[in-house]
């Protein structure tokens, strides 16, 4: 993916992020004490950022096959708790690993 066809989501993703935490305090005056609308406005910049990153994941590589192996590499990693340079270093090894063997 080049540059000028990521900067729209780019731009999309950073404003939609911060109008969903700016709107609040510009419309509301007091303390949101609601829990619901809490773990709401907490959750949805993560949301969206998710949905704009999941197919781009897939689509990132050649082949179908080596951006699910990096995919689940990199969940695995992360679930054992490791730190966000680790899990990008794993994913893209078995990328790596993945598109090497397929190659022979």
């Amino acid at each position: 993916m080049n540059f000028m066809t990521f900067l729209p989501y780019l731009i999309v993703m950073a404003g939609v992020t911060y109008l969903i935490r700016a709107i609040p305090f510009v419309l509301i005056n007091k303390k949101i004490e609601n829990k619901f609308i809490n773990s709401f406005l907490y959750y949805i910049p993560y949301a969206v950022l998710s949905a704009m990153t999941f197919p781009a994941i897939l689509y990132a590589t050649g082949s179908m096959i080596s951006a699910a192996a990096g995919l689940f590499a990199a969940i695995f990693i992360a679930y054992k708790g490791k730190g966000l340079l680790v899990v990008a270093i794993g994913a893209c090894t078995a990328v790596l690993a993945v598109e090497l063997i397929m190659m022979v």
